[in-house]
């Protein structure tokens, strides 16, 4: 018992300490929980050495990852997505496999059995590190985030016909007619089973488990639904990743999902890095340190195909360059549906133990050399393919228009449209050109250009212009236009949208006199709103929003004065707040 707490303390110090740091430096969780299994493993300090059983434990991690993913994907949805993950997954598995193989043959003379199974094993991609570093960077809403989930849900789907085919590749004969057909039997039974129960089911159930109010009972529930599911597919033959997403997309359109969701998410997690730890104790560093140049080539070969594939596929299904090289990069690893895959092909006979251990071994250095390959991608290759033509700003004809507005967005738009209906003329500046473009579909009068430039300012009319609107989102950038026009044009009145308190502070600092803040009164709109919803009456109602507006101006102009001092600030925030209790306790007694 006490061994089994010590390894655990171990694993979750290791873990603790290796990820912040892979973050920190911009790699990822998967390769600090990598470079964590290492370093205890059999391998590194040697403080861990039953990597076998954590690795079955870590197999949960997966399978919820997938369960997860299954609540995302409604039915309605999945269906939508069918083109991409028959067609794109089909052919990146089926293109990878053969060129993969067939690189085998003819460079490494691999038999045609093993080459095969090799082939496909080291076509499939993790999807366990894939999608944690595509949500990490917030990509998997986009288009090339859909596509890499569409090649790995295929992926996940091809490994079962891939074990089912591995009998005929082991010594050359045809399986038992009987025993396949009862196989089969068991996987369709399996299946029908997890969509009927839990079409009809699963909701009934955890409606029975929330009626009782106990929490953690309906923690227990959710657990079952996955893992039970689970077992029983992997009992059937499929894979249990398989199982877990039937049931997770079986649950998407429940009114218990997202209760679901947050009750899952924090054992996905944590089983997730175990099972990286796992990957990175199994790698078999006597080998790699016998022929390192061989297996470090193996890998990174390995990786430059996959990618390659993976860019001129989704080039050719339509994906943008920057996409594709995208999806390149995160999956040009192998998966942990490969180590399954080469285990089984020894155990059948298609392929050595040593052949196995090799294939494995690329795999693990594949899988620690994604995150630094997808890192460098997206910091110094992605930008620079998403980079578009510096499009040159317009040029102004100077119309005498009383008011400039600079920035065009939502806060610039309303004053524009304002203005407009009143037949006061305006002109307005928005460095952001697909916005520009957007707001003259509708016949707004706006120029493409930076508004921190003295010269299109000048150009634009500030000279003989009398108000300057800064409606700029950006802090620093509306600070620029203030410093500009304060010193180049101290004929216009400023207007200036202020997005904070600091921002205020640093407007004043600039001779701004009454900043704008953005949210304050929409907020006092709101408190007013609610107040009356309460029963309070309107006069009292105003006059609460009265004394609050005058109270939070006159502490604003006071901060003003001591921002740049924290210790201050934060004595005159609590006298404020002390002293606006005061107003309404004295306001109170006087009714």
């Amino acid at each position: 018992m006490m061994a089994g707490l010590v390894t655990v303390v171990v694993l979750l110090v290791a873990m603790v300490v290796a990820v912040p740091v892979a973050k920190r430096f911009g790699f990822g969780a998967p390769l600090g929980y990598l470079a964590a299994g290492l370093a205890v493993g059999p391998a590194g300090l040697g403080l861990v050495t039953n990597v076998e059983a954590i690795a079955h434990a870590s197999e949960l991690g997966v399978v919820m990852l997938l369960f997860l993913i299954g609540l995302e994907l409604r039915p309605a949805r999945l269906w939508v997505m069918r083109k991409s993950v028959l067609g794109l997954g089909g052919a990146q598995v089926g293109v990878t496999a053969a060129l993969v193989a067939g690189l085998g043959i003819a460079l490494l003379g691999l038999p045609v059995p093993a080459a095969l199974v090799i082939g496909f094993g080291l076509a499939l991609s993790s999807t366990a590190m894939a999608l944690p570093m595509l949500a990490e960077r917030g990509l998997l809403a986009n288009q090339s985030g859909r596509n890499a989930f569409s090649v790995l849900l295929f992926q996940d789907l091809a490994i079962i016909p891939a074990v089912a085919l591995l009998p005929l590749l082991g010594n050359g004969s045809v399986p038992d007619a009987d025993g396949a057909w009862v196989a089969v039997a068991k996987a369709a039974a399996a299946v029908a089973v997890v969509l009927v129960g839990g079409r009809f089911l699963l909701r009934p159930l955890f409606r029975i488990v929330d009626r009782a109010g106990t929490p953690e009972i309906f923690t227990a529930t959710a657990l079952l639904v996955v893992i039970g599911t689970a077992v029983l597919v992997e009992e059937a033959g499929l894979s249990m990743s398989l199982g877990a997403f039937m049931a997770g997309v079986l649950l998407s359109d429940s009114e218990y999902r997202h209760e679901v969701q947050a009750d899952i998410q924090p054992f996905e997690g944590l089983l997730l890095g175990l099972f990286f730890v796992s990957v990175g104790m199994g790698t078999d560093l006597p080998a790699l340190m016998a022929q390192p140049l061989r297996f470090a080539a193996l890998a990174l070969g390995v990786m430059a195909a996959k990618a390659l594939v993976m860019v001129v596929l989704a080039r050719v299904a339509g994906v943008p360059v920057a996409g594709a090289v995208r999806m390149g990069a995160v999956l040009s690893q192998g998966g942990e549906f490969g180590f399954v895959l080469f285990g089984l092909a020894v155990a059948g006979g298609s392929m050595t133990q040593e052949q196995a251990s090799a294939a494995m071994l690329v795999v693990t250095l594949s899988m620690i050399a994604t995150p630094f390959v997808f890192a460098a991608a997206e910091r110094w290759l992605v930008p620079r393919l998403l980079a578009k033509p510096k499009r040159p700003f317009d040029s102004i004809a100077e119309d005498g228009s009383p008011v400039i507005i600079c920035g065009f967005g939502r806060v610039g738009q309303v004053v524009g449209r304002v203005l407009r209906m009143r037949g006061i003329p305006f002109t307005a500046l928005e460095k952001n050109a697909a916005q520009v473009d957007f707001v003259r579909k509708f016949g707004n009068k706006v120029y493409y250009g930076d508004p921190t430039r003295v010269e299109l300012l000048r150009a634009a009319g500030a000279e003989k212009a009398r108000v300057l609107v800064v409606a700029l989102a950006e802090t620093e950038e509306s600070l620029r236009v203030v410093e500009v026009a304060r010193r180049h044009f101290p004929n216009l009145t400023l207007f200036v949208r202020a997005r904070n308190r600091w921002h205020v502070h640093q407007l004043m600092d600039r001779g701004v006199e009454n900043p704008v803040r953005e949210t304050f009164d929409s907020s006092l709109r709101l408190t007013a709103d609610v107040l009356r919803e309460l029963g309070v009456a309107d006069d009292e109602v105003a006059r609460t929003i009265d004394t609050f507006r005058a109270h939070d101006e006159r502490t604003l102009v006071r901060q003003h004065a001591v921002h740049h001092d924290e210790g201050r600030l934060i004595q005159t925030t609590r006298q404020a707040a002390e002293e606006l209790q005061s107003l309404f306790e004295a306001d109170r007694a006087e009714r």
